[in-house]
């Protein structure tokens, strides 16, 4: 069998190489089907997110694979994928080499082990990868485009990604800006956020991440105000808010219990002058401000009054930055998990190879097995049914025990893969066995 995965990641291109080369559903569809049509032989499983593209392939060597059109070598199999690649995405040919890595061999199953794991991502231990790469394996299922080596390796990689998970810490710790707002800083403020008002200052992308996260705390009474009322109101009706108009920011900061504020200003929106006169009619209840904006919108002398807890990107990006040297340093144990896992379904392979060999040796010596023991019992047509049992079971034994040093053999290689598969390889080669 020959394994092969090779694509581009965040640690060999940029981004605009990412996008000329990923997959949309369809797409990764349409090319399942072209390569099976192509290589009948060929299992593959295409993954595609933001910050990487691969396309993972494994197939059985055999004479009866030979004219399947695909190389018996992941070599030469790499370089007619990453040639797919460019041919389906109409990218030249020198871009995609230039920019992609390679592996074969068991540093495949490794590798996807990593991936699912999240091991390899940008951000180690973010929890999306898993749940794509379950896409990627589903899919290629619908489209029959896996069979009996990558269905194994990518239900393995499922289950070692769960384990690395529920064993490490390595997703314990939250490391983006939102998550850590909340987690870290929210939290220490209000116990329960079913009753707090959340205003929304700005409509851009940090501000819709950072709702996400405190809609799931249970945060429901929500209010957007934008210098665009557009956009102000297509973020107010994605988390069922409501919207204010720009000149009405006093009023709502009154109102507020948490403000998120992402504005694009130059100057501070909300100077220590503006506010003093609007913390007496907040009747001096504790306010939580995070100021994602930079230049800032909050005036840092505004985080002086008593009940005010102003937080800006920097306080946000030191926790992160924590946080993920404490992932970082979860790392040993989460590689510790993926060399057992490896190891484990390494032998599955083994066990499986050696099977189907066996099962092969063990009923072609049986078809010669029968026709002696018929032309035995034709000669001799007086035996009783006890006798021809008799017969029948001395011939079974004796080739139980003429089986039995090659069986022996070949359990004792399992430890060995490449020292089992010579031996497999001379024992179908010495018997005959197709």
């Amino acid at each position: 069998m020959i394994w092969m995965c090779v694509g581009c990641r965040h640690l060999e291109a940029d981004v605009d190489i990412r996008e000329k080369l990923a997959f949309s559903e369809t797409q990764a569809r349409e090319a399942l089907k072209i390569l099976r049509q192509r290589y009948p032989a060929l299992e593959v499983v295409i993954l595609s997110t933001c910050n990487r593209v691969e396309i993972f392939a494994a197939m059985e060597l055999g004479e009866e694979l030979q004219s399947e059109g695909f190389p018996a070598n992941s070599d030469s199999g790499c370089e007619i994928l990453l040639e797919f690649l460019a041919e389906f995405h109409h990218v030249p040919r020198e871009l995609v080499l230039k920019n992609s890595f390679r592996e074969t061999g068991l540093k495949v199953i490794e590798h996807l082990f990593t991936v699912a794991s999240s091991l390899d991502s940008m951000v180690v231990g973010e929890g999306q990868i898993l749940g794509q790469v379950k896409e990627a394996y589903y899919r290629a299922v619908e489209c029959h485009s896996v069979s009996a080596l990558l269905n194994p390796a990518f239900q393995r990689a499922i289950r070692v990604a769960k384990r690395v998970a529920s064993q490490t810490g390595i997703q314990k710790r939250k490391v983006s800006v939102p998550s850590v707002a909340v987690s870290e800083f929210a939290h220490r403020i209000f116990e329960h956020f079913e009753d707090k008002k959340t205003l929304v200052v700005g409509a851009g992308k940090m501000a819709e991440e950072t709702l996400v996260y405190l809609v799931q705390q249970g945060v429901k009474h929500i209010t957007v105000i934008n210098r665009s009322e557009n956009r102000a109101r297509e973020l107010a009706q994605k988390f069922s808010g409501q919207t204010r108009d720009w000149e009405e920011l006093d009023d709502a900061v009154i109102w507020a219990d948490l403000i998120i504020s992402t504005t694009g200003a130059t100057l501070p929106i909300m100077t220590r002058k503006r506010f003093e006169p609007l913390e007496m009619k907040r009747n001096y209840r504790p306010l939580f401000v995070l100021d994602l904006a930079v230049p800032r919108d909050f005036e840092p002398k505004v985080g002086a009054f008593p009940n005010v807890y102003l937080y800006t990107v920097d306080d946000l990006r030191n926790v992160c930055q924590a946080n993920i040297a404490a992932r970082e340093k979860e790392l040993p144990r989460a590689f510790t998990i993926i060399k057992q896992e490896l190891e484990a379904f390494l032998q599955d392979i083994r066990h499986h190879k050696s099977g189907q060999v066996i099962r092969r040796l063990q009923s072609e010596w049986k078809k010669p097995m029968q026709q002696e023991l018929q032309r035995l019992f034709n000669k001799i047509p007086e035996l009783n049914e006890k006798q021809r049992e008799e017969v029948q079971y001395s011939f079974e034994r004796l080739v139980n025990k003429l089986l039995h040093i090659p069986l022996e053999s070949l359990h004792q290689e399992a430890a060995d893969f490449a020292s089992q598969r010579g031996l497999l390889d001379a024992i179908q080669k010495l018997f005959r066995l197709k």
